[in-house]
């Protein structure tokens, strides 16, 4: 999903929460405009998404080559089965969530610890599995524990362990990893799918975010964004959707894989929720920082 349309969709949201009560007829019409740009955009890009698939796919098979991994298999229903089962205003929410964890130091260090408990507990527990496909994917170089870590210094000083407690939403999401990894040891794909994709897909940028909406420098605090070992993500995350496809997994697990990936989805929504920074905020100052850093707005300083 494009950036820019979850942004479209915040904004909407924002712009009707912050307008007189006077004008609140004129900013539900403006946004249900953007919601319809919103749906229409996702509509016409799951279109474009499944024509391209049917003619990679067929190219590919014409010319005799290997199909991009994220074309078929396990990959390709992790990939279609949670874009599709995303609404709106789920979109909106995990945006307006993710905004909101960017507006100061504070959301952003509350953001930062809520992850440390979730990733102590997805390592360990992936650590102790004894799941073949677990252990196929559990890529060294996608660990974030330590990074974590070193954000957690950076923001709590030292002996901060002693000090923190999770919050509700990563107390549910830890559970849930903890059972799963008891019952059901097989769905912890879905948690390396979601986890560890996003954040290589996304790192760069989130980083880049973080750095400018909260005066971050020589990468201090985003250390959990950082993928030193991965030289081309690219590369790797198409190494890693072929380990994915080649899981021996029967058709009901690969279903319910995607249905905890879904899971998952909500559980990094009520996370980001619990976060108590302006969004609105969080997007002014990232707007702003960012033409400053391209000398497009000299006035600022």
């Amino acid at each position: 999903m494009k950036l820019a349309a979850f942004t479209l969709g915040l904004w909407a949201s924002q712009s009707y929460a912050f307008a007189p009560q006077t004008a609140q007829m004129k900013s539900r019409h403006y946004q249900n405009k953007a919601t319809l740009l919103f749906s229409t955009e996702v509509a016409v890009e799951e279109k474009v998404d499944a024509v391209e698939t049917v003619d990679v796919a067929e190219k590919a098979a014409a010319a005799d080559v290997d199909v991009n991994p994220r074309l078929a298999g396990l990959a390709l229903m992790l990939d279609d089965g949670t874009r599709k089962s995303h609404s709106v205003a789920q979109n909106s929410q995990f945006v307006s969530g993710f905004f909101a964890g960017l507006a100061d130091r504070e959301s952003y260090r509350a953001l930062i610890t809520s992850l440390y408990f979730v990733y102590e507990a997805m390592e360990d527990a992936m650590e102790k599995s004894m799941d073949k496909g677990v252990k196929a994917l559990d890529y060294p170089t996608l660990r974030r524990s330590e990074s974590l870590k070193k954000d957690m210094d950076f923001f709590y000083g030292e002996k901060w362990q002693d000090d923190i407690q999770p919050s509700p939403a990563a107390m549910a999401y830890v559970a849930r990893i903890k059972e799963i990894a008891e019952t059901k040891p097989y769905l912890m794909v879905a948690h390396q799918y979601t986890r560890y994709l996003g954040d290589l897909f996304g790192g760069q940028m989130m980083s880049g975010m973080a750095r400018r909406s909260l005066s971050l420098e020589n990468g201090d605090g985003t250390a959990f964004y950082t993928f030193d070992d991965i030289p081309s993500a690219k590369d790797f995350i198409t190494e890693w959707y072929t380990s994915l496809n080649a899981l021996d997994l029967t058709q009901q697990q690969k279903e319910d894989i995607v249905d905890e990936a879904n899971l998952l989805f909500e559980l990094n929504i009520d996370v980001l929720q619990e976060l108590t920074g302006s969004p609105l905020k969080a997007m002014l100052t990232l707007a702003v920082n960012s033409l400053k850093e391209k000398r497009l707005w000299p006035f600022l300083g």
